[in-house]
């Protein structure tokens, strides 16, 4: 461990096979927020959240496709590392600041804040106290080990995530009979219309009061949490950057893709469970799963599944802290001060991770006051976050005109437009004292009622974060195509690191294992579970 290189420790000595970046990309995806707040979700609104698992398969099987192949016939270490090739070291800076914003708001803190419903349940500590313990358990074994750690944990975690899903999903179905129910259309008829419908209208009672999220608002809104996410967080990409070959990187991606079909069916649908199962017991949406947990599973499997929850916000936790620490290192230290040793950088991001896990604790500890329920935290952040670094990276990597300045003129517009939103989206009684009245009219006059969720000056509104992912999206690209055709054209070594497509699509087919064929295969999959499931809802 003294004598780890910097990528050593934030590489895994880009020694990674498909399967552990396939497994370690899903575990860093699905943590604790998942785990917890799709059950919560699933208890309240059924299985409408599972948009934000579906929708990003077709993403993950482009990053396989194109995206991460590009990374890696490029060497690339770091997302920032590659804004700044593309247009120049101020891009890279501000993409920094997004995603350590992103590692700390929501990685970390929102996975602490999740987590600590687990301690509150099974340890009996408070909400402070288990979001400290889970921090400090993370924290060593990701600070002192790096990403080849991490990976190793991730693996394992994945199966025992999986798994232990898969039995409480089971005992609960297996518990239905005890409170009447013997078939699946009684199971039903004691949930609300379209409480197992995906894509549903917004008017459905099976929706939170304030409306559902249309189908052109999830496919218009997700395309940009999607490009942000799966294309350009540090946290997430970092597995495809330390694959071993390109067929590595290509075929991983896709792995988690097939593996994303699972949270539908084994995360969500135990939420409905339990509506079904506790409706009159669980006062606590947010403690759903352990109740769940507790309620149902026998002792030595219940410690199996507890362990997989442990190690799946362990996962997601570590993950976050590393990308934060190689980002601060790689991006910042080395390239200030471009003589510091290996040593040295791997000590700054040791200490990194120290600080980046100490403003989590502090937001984790708030972060109650933010949303509804977790899911809807997380993807409101998420809007606030992803519109100016999808506007950048589409429009940056794919079209030869865009330029540097575009590039940071967007970036520090975005940046700007998502605080003021991070703002509005606190609730409005913390903000504005007196505002109740007023708010309970605008609430009442677009048709819905006033509740925890809609307590934020944009809902208030009418408008969902879906929404405002996109319009913020396209505001910012007519942004850079604007500044990029009233400033100089690009030089021709930043235009030589724009992405070609037709350079990473082979002419000639390799049978079976081709990745285009494990691709579309497993799209066509997504595409007839989707349908079966729209049908029987």
């Amino acid at each position: 461990m003294k004598n780890q290189s910097s990528d050593d420790y934030f590489l895994a000595s880009r020694s990674l096979k498909w399967p552990i970046i396939g497994a370690a990309l899903f575990a860093a995806n699905i943590s604790t927020i998942h785990l917890i707040g799709f059950a919560e979700s699933g208890f309240k609104y059924g299985l409408v959240d599972g948009l934000f698992e579906w929708l990003a398969i077709p993403f993950l099987i482009f990053l396989g496709f194109v995206i991460a192949p590009y990374f890696f016939r490029n060497r690339v270490s770091t997302i920032p590392e590659l804004y700044e090739r593309r247009f120049n070291g101020a891009s890279r800076t501000y993409m920094v600041i997004f995603a350590i914003l992103t590692a700390l708001l929501i990685h970390i803190g929102i996975s602490l804040y999740a987590g600590a419903a687990l301690c509150q349940k099974f340890f009996g500590l408070n909400e402070t106290y288990g979001i400290i313990f889970i921090a400090v358990l993370t924290g060593v074994y990701t600070i002192l080990g790096g990403l080849k750690a991490i990976t190793t944990v991730e693996a394992v975690q994945t199966a025992l995530l999986i798994l232990g899903a898969v039995i409480l999903t089971l005992f609960g179905i297996f518990a239905l009979p005890d409170v009447g129910i013997d078939s699946f259309a009684a199971f039903k008829a004691h949930l609300k219309p379209d409480t197992l419908s995906i894509l549903r209208p917004t008017d459905s009672p099976a929706n939170p009061p304030e409306g559902g999220i249309s189908w052109y608002s999830a496919l218009l809104g997700y395309f940009v949490l999607g490009a942000w996410y799966w294309f350009s967080d540090q946290t997430i990409v970092q597995r495809s950057l330390a694959s071993r070959t390109e067929y590595d990187a290509r075929i991983g991606p896709m792995f988690t893709g097939l593996l994303k079909l699972l949270p539908v069916l084994f995360f969500l649908l135990p939420g409905t469970l339990a509506f079904v199962l506790f409706g009159n017991e669980i006062t606590d949406t947010k403690l759903t799963l352990p109740f769940m947990i507790d309620r149902l599973v026998p002792v030595g499997i219940k410690g199996l599944i507890i362990a997989a929850l442990l190690a799946a916000l362990m996962s997601s936790v570590g993950a976050a802290i590393n990308s934060a620490s190689t980002l601060f290192s790689m991006d910042i230290v080395k390239r200030l001060r471009p003589k510091t040793t290996d040593k040295g950088l791997v000590i700054t991001g040791r200490i990194t991770g120290v600080v980046v896990m100490t403003l989590a604790i502090i937001w984790s500890i708030n972060a109650n006051k933010f949303g509804d329920t977790i899911i809807y935290t997380v993807n409101s952040l998420g809007a606030m976050i992803a519109p100016p670094i999808a506007a950048v990276f589409l429009l940056g990597m794919f079209w030869k005109r865009g330029t540097a300045k575009a590039a940071n003129f967007t970036f520090a517009t975005g940046l700007i437009i998502g605080i003021f939103f991070f703002l509005l989206d606190f609730p409005y009684e913390n903000l504005l004292p007196g505002f109740d009245s007023i708010a309970t009219g605008v609430a009442s006059f677009n048709g819905y009622e006033i509740t925890p969720s809609t307590k934020t000056i944009t809902n208030i509104l009418g408008i969902g974060f879906m929404m405002q992912a996109w319009w913020k999206y396209v505001l910012l690209s007519i942004v850079f195509v604007i500044v990029s055709y009233l400033s100089p054209k690009p030089t021709a070594e930043q235009i030589s690191n724009c992405i070609t497509i037709s350079e990473f699509w082979p002419k000639k087919w390799n049978g079976i294992k081709d990745f285009r064929v494990v691709g579309l295969g497993i799209i066509l999959v997504l595409a007839i579970l989707w349908i079966t499931l729209e049908m029987v809802a």
